[in-house]
């Protein structure tokens, strides 16, 4: 299994805390502050920081899935 991130584009708030947890992995768009996904298939080493990013969106906005 792989692990793979899912997000709601639409739905963000821009509050940036997925960010300031992967910055590998997300980043905000310049031109309307919403979420940018960098990696679908992020290394398994960086899931702790995936799943607290999860975690901590306020909108729910990101998910994981397994492949």
């Amino acid at each position: 299994m792989v692990m793979k991130v899912v997000i709601e584009r639409d739905r963000c708030t821009s509050c940036s805390d997925c960010v300031l947890s992967v910055p590998e992995v997300f980043d905000l768009d310049d031109r309307d502050a919403k979420v940018v996904l960098l990696q679908v298939h992020p290394s398994e080493d960086l899931r702790p920081n995936v799943e607290r990013a999860v975690d901590d969106c306020p909108t729910n906005v990101i998910h994981l899935v397994e492949e």
